[in-house]
Formats: structure tokens, sequence, C-alpha cells
């Protein structure tokens, strides 16, 4: 694969990283290998995937993630926090015109302020793919990669197979770590998974597509990891969406940083005993080192573990209570016709896992709405359905949805841990008849178990990019994603977003 210096002649003056980008290890002999570390591992899987490592059901897998994160980013650019994040970049930081912003036609910044306001826009609604153990794979590798393609001349951009290959090198280096603790397994109390994993993972796809070499990649990977982490306690707020931009920013700085030359820790993913490398943020952290694809034939773990894809913008959890919640609405529309009032609701118990941070009886904004158990039950109660507009203002203020609210009592069984493989959401209604109605929901429809249709991705895919783009570009949008093994360049991909 050509180097970036020989891919590209632009000169960026906010990135002249990018010009001569191996300039010092043409210069000089190759440094000797060191001992195989597991750091040094994730260094030699980057450099080495193949694309004969990317089974079809990879390259469909993560073309659908693609394709998702697109849309779900095109319609986070009509969000507040959007707006604030493009505004703060395109006053605070010298213009830089070189990489395209979603939803902002002849709006450009430098590559890496557009993977970060990008990254804001692909969870600035929560909509965007989980995967297990729990974090959101795709927003964090993306947008960085977008703006690295978009950075480099037009006769230079990567060819579609070559974004495939760094793509999934993002997602699998996150898949990789978070399988190292136990503890990342279950929903999130300390770190907010996608800005630790995410930082890395992004590091690893930009590595990738960079062409860094084997020392490269790891310094890449140890840089990040002096960048990673959020606490969760910004769940919730406004604050959220820009954990998924900083790690797609940042691991793109870290990745460009190393392409410099400057090193970091060779044992950053290693468990060195007294000093906290990665497992500063898994106390239970247990690495191994990653297989080498020139050695072995390389599996991902996506072959083996799909995505879950959101139907409505909310925190993954809400998912199971909704549709428990819609069943039995949809046992009220039938026992009394026409709409559900509140005033034939005496109690509302919900079963759900412990988890604090999304436990919120009266959410006030759009984004704590997003993270209660509460609010997503009494709007499927209601409704039969939640949906982006059971997130707008005046439906969080409804005077019959917070009569609901009222009635809301939780309980924790023990079966039912905070884990999103395992899981369950349970609703019971007491109405004040006496009669007591129950729904549950094991398993719900765009959950990696029950994954959603093509068409449903494409449906949901439609909707959220036409609030930005024209059929015809969507249609196109589409067009390039299914196709992207087949690109020569990314060019066709990259003309629609513009």
């Amino acid at each position: 694969m050509l180097s970036v210096a020989q891919r590209s002649t632009r000169c960026l003056s906010a990135f002249s990283a990018a010009r001569g980008l191996h300039k010092s290890a043409l210069d000089v002999a190759e440094r000797p290998a060191p001992e195989e570390t597991v750091t040094s591992s994730f260094g030699r899987f980057i450099q080495s995937v193949q694309p004969r490592h990317l089974s079809p059901i990879v390259l469909q897998r993560s073309k659908r993630m693609i394709l998702d994160s697109i849309g779900v980013g095109l319609l986070g650019s009509n969000t507040e926090v959007f707006e604030l994040a493009l505004q703060h970049c395109q006053h605070m930081y010298a213009s830089d015109d070189v990489s395209f912003v979603y939803g902002r036609q002849g709006v450009k910044l430098s590559p890496t302020l557009s993977a970060f306001v990008n990254g804001v826009a692909a969870h600035s609604m929560d909509f965007d793919d989980t995967w297990h153990p729990a974090t959101h794979p795709s927003g964090a590798v993306l947008p960085a990669l977008l703006a690295i393609s978009d950075m480099l001349q037009k006769n230079s951009k990567p060819s579609g197979l070559d974004f495939l290959i760094a793509f999934n090198v993002g997602i699998e280096v996150q898949g990789r770590l978070m399988r190292f603790s136990r503890e990342a397994h279950n929903i999130p109390k300390r770190f907010h998974p996608p800005s630790v994993v995410g930082t890395l993972g992004s590091a690893a796809a930009c590595a990738r597509l960079l062409s860094l070499d084997l020392n490269q990649s790891s310094n890449a990977l140890a840089i990040a990891a002096s960048l990673a982490g959020a606490p969760m306690a910004n769940a919730a707020t406004q604050s959220k969406p820009l954990h998924i931009g900083n790690a797609s920013r940042l691991g793109l700085e870290a990745a460009l940083l190393a392409s410099r030359g400057l090193e970091a820790s060779p044992l950053v993913l290693d468990a060195v005993p007294g000093v906290a490398g990665f497992s500063a943020f898994y106390e239970d952290y247990a690495p191994h080192p990653i297989p080498s694809p020139e050695r072995d034939e390389h599996s991902f773990l996506l072959e083996e573990q799909d995505i879950a894809f959101k139907r409505f913008p909310a925190h993954l959890g809400m998912h199971w209570i909704a549709d428990a919640a819609a069943v039995v609405h949809k046992t009220l529309v039938g026992l009394r016709g026409g709409s559900v009032s509140p005033n034939l609701v005496q109690d509302i118990l919900l079963r759900v896992p412990l988890s604090k941070y999304i436990n919120r009886p009266f959410p006030e904004t759009e984004h704590q709405a997003r993270h209660s158990f509460q609010f997503n039950a009494c709007t499927a109660l209601l409704d039969g359905e939640v949906t982006v507009q059971s997130f707008h203002p005046e439906a969080i203020r409804r005077p019959e949805l917070h009569a609901l609210l009222s009635r809301v009592r939780l309980e924790h069984p023990h079966d039912n841990p905070a884990n999103f493989n395992i899981m369950y959401g349970e609703v019971e209604v007491t109405l004040v008849s006496g009669d007591v109605l129950k729904g549950r929901c094991d398993t719900f429809y765009g959950h990696w178990r029950n994954p959603l249709s093509q068409e449903s991705l494409q449906n949901k895919f439609c909707n959220n990019a036409g609030t930005v783009l024209s059929n015809e570009r969507v249609e196109r949008l589409i067009e390039a994603v299914e196709g992207l093994e087949h690109l020569d360049n990314c060019k066709p991909l990259l003309t629609q977003l513009q």
C-alpha cells in the first residue's frame, strides 16, 4: 500500500504532517523488531490486515454501520449541540477549509475539527449504533476516516476497499479492548466507553489509512490512550456528544503525531504490575496479544457479533422498555378503543436493570429524556411507539405524559443485570378497574440478535439523511456505500456529502 507521502502532494497549513509523512522512515534503516507485546501485536495487526481478511459478512455488516452512521450524523447536524460545536470551531480556530461538515453546504474545517463536529453530530441524538460489550463504535471512527479522505487530493484518495479495511481495523480494536474486561460487558458507571476505546479505535483506523508502520501504529495507540476518557456524569447532557467527537478527533491527532515520530509507551496496552496503562480505565483489565494476520487467517469480531441499530434516538436500554410498553398500549387500545387516557391508569411498574444514570423520573430536557426508563415507557404507553418527534420540547411537556410519569415505580430484579446482551424490560400497568396488563421484551427489533432488515435500515437512513439532502443525493449515497469495496477511490461517497 502506498504511503501518504506518495498518495498525496497536497500541502495543508494546519496539517503539515500529511506532507512527507514517512520521511524519517525512508531515510533510516528500520529498527530491529522488539519482543512481541500486547501493544506491538496491535500495531502489527493495524499494519497487516489484508483485503482477504474481510469476509462477505464483515463487508456487509460494516457497510450497514457506515450507512447508518452517516444518516444519524446528517440528522444530528440539525441539533443545537452540533450548531454550538460548529460555531466554536469556526470562531475559535484559524480557518482551514479542507474537510466537509455534515449538513452544511460550502462549510469546511481542518481535518481534525471536521472529525470532531461530525462525531458530535453522530451522537447528538444518541441515535448511533451500539455494540456489545457496550460502546458506540462507528461514530468514533467514521468521521476521522472521512476527514482524511477529504483531505487528500482528488487523484490520491483511498480506494473504497482501503477505506473499509481502515474502518474495520478501528472497529476491531475497540471490540478487542472491550473484551479484555468483564466490567466492560455491563452498562458503564465510570467512563463512557466511546471516549476510551473509541479514541484508540479512531487512532488505529487513521494509522491504517495513513499507512503508518508498526512502531508508528503502536505509538498512535499509546498517544491516544493519553487523550482518552470521559466521566459518565456528563451522560444525559449536551456534553455527552462531545465524547464521540473528541474520540474521533483525538484519535486522528494521535495518528498524525505518531507519523511525525512522537513516541509513547511501548507497553500501554500491556498489564504491567504497579503501572497503570490502559488498565486505568478498567480495573479488571486482562489483555492478550491479537494474532497477527500475517501468520493466521484473521476472523473479525464483527463476523460473530452483529451491531444494534436503533429505531429511535435514545439510550439503547430504552428500546427494551419501549417495546414492552408498546405491547400494553396495544392491549389498552383494544380494550378501550381510541387513545390511551391517563385516567385509566392507577400504577405503572417497570422491571429494569439497576443503572442510576438512566433512572430519571421526571426528565426536563431532550437529553435527559433519552436516558429515562420512565419517559420512554410512558411515551410508548401513550403513543404505542417512541420516535424522533417524541423528544421535541412540546412532546416532553405534555400534561398527559407527566400524569403517567407520576405513577411510575421501578423494580430491579436480580435476574435482570445491566448488560445489553442479557437484560430485559417488563411493564406492568394496573388500571383503576383493578385489571393488570403486562408487556415484556427480551430482544427488541434492531438488537444484534434481531437485526434490522436491509429495508428497515435503508428506511431509517432515508428519513434521517432526507432532513438535509435531496432524494437524489440520498439514493446516490446508498449506492456509494453499497458498492464501496468496488470504488477505485472514495470520491463518489465524498461528493454526495459535500
